[in-house]
């Protein structure tokens, strides 16, 4: 779970230096949805039940 700001800028700051034009996810436990610059976040039952990721 992404509980603190500290850990949210952890975990999404990774991709910010990365420029290609591949689809970033960050995927955790939290129910609500904290995308930002491009970066999807996702919940993990979610992202293993999709059919699909866009």
């Amino acid at each position: 779970m992404l509980a603190s700001e500290d850990m949210i800028q952890r975990e999404f700051v990774v991709f910010s230096n990365v420029a290609d034009n591949f689809p970033k996810y960050v995927v955790s436990l939290d129910e609500f949805d904290m995308s930002r610059d491009g970066i999807k976040h996702w919940n993990i039952r979610d992202f293993l039940l999709a059919k699909k990721w866009d």
